[in-house]
Formats: structure tokens, sequence, C-alpha cells
């Protein structure tokens, strides 16, 4: 059965982005919005791929690398380093990426599944295909796959240690 089901007869709309010298998409839909880098709140022993949460208009949000989480050597912070925020499983989660380029719609006839020599359950399970473009080829993830199921419980942990308690009742004096 092909991972690219969610397509429509006219293709995808996907956000185009950088990492590593390399250009990925992800579907519209899975993208809640993107921001601007900003100050991120390291959290003591977290996996090195988790680096930290922000405040995200008063939700407390993790933010991932996701350098980090492909095994990639981490880049500096520029000018162009973006925050693709998604909701996973309920969850509001921060990715990072080196740059988002473009949104644009591919065609489903330019979207292939991912090539079977790289198939394997380990490496492709967020993998969606490959999309051509001119002379171009996009590495199309799903996102809501990035991270197993595992991971998602220890973010949804993190995210509630953050929360502060509730106020104790004020005392009338």
């Amino acid at each position: 059965m092909s991972k690219l089901n969610n397509t429509t007869d006219d293709g995808m709309q996907l956000v185009v982005f950088d990492l590593d010298s390399e250009e990925y998409g992800v579907e519209i839909s899975q993208v809640r919005e993107i921001i601007k880098m900003e100050e991120i709140s390291c959290i003591p022993r977290t996996p090195d791929y988790i680096k930290g949460v922000i405040n995200l208009r008063g939700q407390v949000t993790t933010v991932i690398s996701l350098r980090k989480k492909f095994g990639l050597m981490e880049k500096e912070v520029d000018q162009n380093t973006r925050i693709i925020v998604a909701e996973i499983d309920g969850l509001t989660l921060g990715i990072t990426v080196d740059a988002v380029n473009e949104v644009l719609k591919m065609p489903k006839k330019d979207i292939e599944d991912t090539p079977a020599i790289i198939s394997n359950e380990a490496t492709t399970k967020y993998l969606r295909g490959v999309g051509k473009l001119d002379d171009r080829l996009l590495i199309l993830l799903d996102i809501h796959r990035i991270m197993n199921e595992d991971e998602l419980v220890e973010i949804h942990q993190i995210d509630k240690s953050q929360v502060p308690d509730e106020e104790p009742e004020s005392r009338e004096e």
C-alpha cells in the first residue's frame, strides 16, 4: 500500500525546508505554524535531540532538533533557522529546521514511493516518498511519525513537568 494515500488527485501542498543541505517537504496540513527561532529553555537529563521548551503564547512547548533526531551534526542557529510547530497525538511540538523555503503544490505524478533500496522499518517509517521538482528532489516526511510512542510519552511528561502547580489559594489578612 502506498504511503501517499493522503494525497488528492491534484497532488499535495507542501512546506519545503532545508536540513543539512537537503530539501524536505511536509504536507501543509501537518503544520500548525512556523515561527522564528527564539530562546529555548534547556531541560536537564533529556535525550540529546530535545533542545528544551519554549513559551508559545502561554503554552509550554517542547522543541526538538530534527538534525539530532536524524543523527546529523548540529549547526549554529542563524537568521534562517525556524521552528515548525505541529500537533502530534494531541501534543504541540516544535521542530527546528535550518530554513523554511516555500510552500508549493506538488502534482501527484511527481511523487514516488520511497525507493526500495532504503525501505526498511527503522529509516523509512517517517518517509512518505520522494518528490521530483524540476532538477530538485524533495524528501517527503510524515511529521506525525518522526517521534515514536515512547518518545512522545517522554515529551508529554516534560511538558507537564514545566507547568507550574496551581497557585495556592490566597489568604485574606
